[in-house]
């Protein structure tokens, strides 16, 4: 059943698509990607953690309060939760709080979960519209995104930058990381510039996703490249997700493709939605035919994502 209303879920919102030799690098730095580049096994096993927290989204928020949601809270010890939110239906699941290793506050956004519906008529939403000017504030009207996805991260916006806020001057740390797979991961992209407009300059913003659908225009991508440099968007293998709503309706991906080619095997991608390497997923993944949706769920390098997999 789950494996059913997770593909026709995204099929839904799919049929309104239409349908070299990588070099190794020291370090995932995205501004610095200009051709394709193989991620070495240790810069793989650095982005465990941060799949943990977006598999960790999907739990009920009464087992995230306290870090006490199985595998992927114990995967990230030591890790303490603020605030959580959200029922998983009208309002994804989303939690913040802070991340001693790392000295960095972390927001985290639950995906599309397909035995919820509303999730997956958010999702088939393809209707783009300006952002709203309160959350973002002096941007031009030419910037437009996913009406679904902008409503959906308008409930959580205040609360969520109140709480950040909060725990920056707490624990005096000027980093804050966004992360989300799915929905949720579209929800992280919105809150990465979200913060870089609301929060003092001085606070870097990280944001790291997974099968993360496109959530805005050509100009929406180029405001995102202007404001954010340190961003990895990880799609797996074959996985359809990142490439609906279609090119051909206005949408664009922004920078920072990491794409999981094999088990083990990965390389990042230049550009925004324009890579011409077999490769990237934009050639790799040319339509929903050749796709797989099962590859959406994982394993990002052994590590599967979804409500299932909250164990």
């Amino acid at each position: 059943m789950f494996l059913f209303s997770s593909a026709s879920g995204f099929i839904f919102a799919c049929v309104l698509q239409v349908a070299g030799v990588p070099h190794p690098g020291p370090a995932i730095s995205r501004a610095d990607v200009s051709v394709v580049t193989q991620i070495s096994s240790i810069q793989l096993a650095d982005l465990a953690p941060y799949t943990e927290f977006a598999r960790a989204a999907y739990c009920s928020p009464t087992i995230v309060t306290g870090w006490n949601c199985g595998q992927a809270c114990e995967a990230v010890p030591g890790f303490e939760v603020s605030l959580t939110g959200g029922d998983g239906n009208n309002i994804q699941y989303y939690y913040v709080g802070y991340w001693p290793t790392e000295n960095t506050v972390v927001v985290a956004h639950e995906g599309t979960d397909p035995t919820q519906l509303l999730s997956d008529l958010t999702d088939a939403n393809v209707l783009m519209g300006p952002l709203d000017p309160v959350l973002f504030p002096g941007i031009d009207s030419s910037v437009e995104v996913h009406s679904g996805f902008a409503n959906e991260h308008a409930l959580t916006a205040s609360i969520i930058l109140e709480e950040v806020m909060s725990l920056i001057s707490q624990y005096n740390t000027n980093s804050v990381t966004l992360v989300g797979h799915s929905l949720g991961g579209a929800l992280a992209e919105l809150d990465c510039v979200f913060m870089a407009l609301n929060l003092p300059s001085s606070i870097a913003i990280k944001g790291v996703t997974y099968g993360t659908p496109r959530v805005g225009n050509t100009a929406w991508a180029a405001l995102f490249d202007s404001l954010i440099s340190d961003f990895q968007r990880i799609n797996n293998k074959k996985d359809i997700v990142p490439i609906v709503p279609g090119r051909l309706l206005g949408f664009s991906h922004v920078q920072g493709e990491v794409h999981i080619v094999s088990d083990g095997y990965a390389v990042q991608c230049p550009g925004d939605d324009d890579a011409t390497d077999s490769l990237c997923t934009i050639q790799s993944v040319p339509d929903i035919l050749v796709g797989d949706i099962l590859n959406h769920l994982g394993p990002y390098q052994g590590i599967y994502i979804g409500t299932i997999y909250c164990t």
